[in-house]
């Protein structure tokens, strides 16, 4: 069975965008490229082919990820908007019981997170904790470091 991909209809577009840069535009550069450096003569010893040709093969798989993707993706909504509850798609503000400490997280499909930037995804041990609470519940993350107490401060439909 083919996994399933969550992912905002933001994204959605961001992968079709990207997906037609490199059916067109990139496949063109890496085309040419490939045509240079088979005017440099014996392939055997030649390193700039050998680049392109890597660099083509990076393409095509790209390619093949973005379109599984796409052809697997079921687009989030905002299902718990009424509810004022954690879903995907929510920017959710929570306060570590123990320290006080208040943090953002924007809560996303698999294909979109990025700890880095705040986003976390619902399959995380911090995004199934939080998924389905109201402001002002706490909840239990399970995380690998250890277990932690967290309470929901807000809860918003802002990205």
């Amino acid at each position: 069975m083919a996994k399933e991909y969550k992912i905002t209809s933001l994204r959605l577009a961001d992968l079709e965008k990207e997906l037609n840069y490199l059916k067109t535009t990139r496949e063109r550069e890496i085309a040419a490229m490939i045509a240079e450096a088979r005017s440099y003569g014996d392939l055997s010893e030649n390193s700039e082919y050998d680049a392109a040709k890597n660099e083509q093969a990076k393409l095509y798989g790209r390619i093949a990820e973005i379109e599984d993707i796409l052809s697997h993706a079921t687009i989030i909504e905002d299902e718990n908007e009424a509810s004022g509850r954690v879903g995907l798609g929510c920017t959710v503000t929570c306060r570590d019981v123990k320290t006080g400490k208040e943090t953002v997280y924007r809560i996303t499909g698999s294909q979109e997170a990025n700890p880095m930037q705040g986003k976390l995804s619902d399959d995380s041990p911090f995004g199934r904790a939080v998924v389905g609470k109201a402001k002002g519940e706490r909840f239990i993350v399970n995380a690998p470091a250890g277990s932690y107490e967290m309470e929901v401060v807000e809860v918003s439909r802002e990205g």
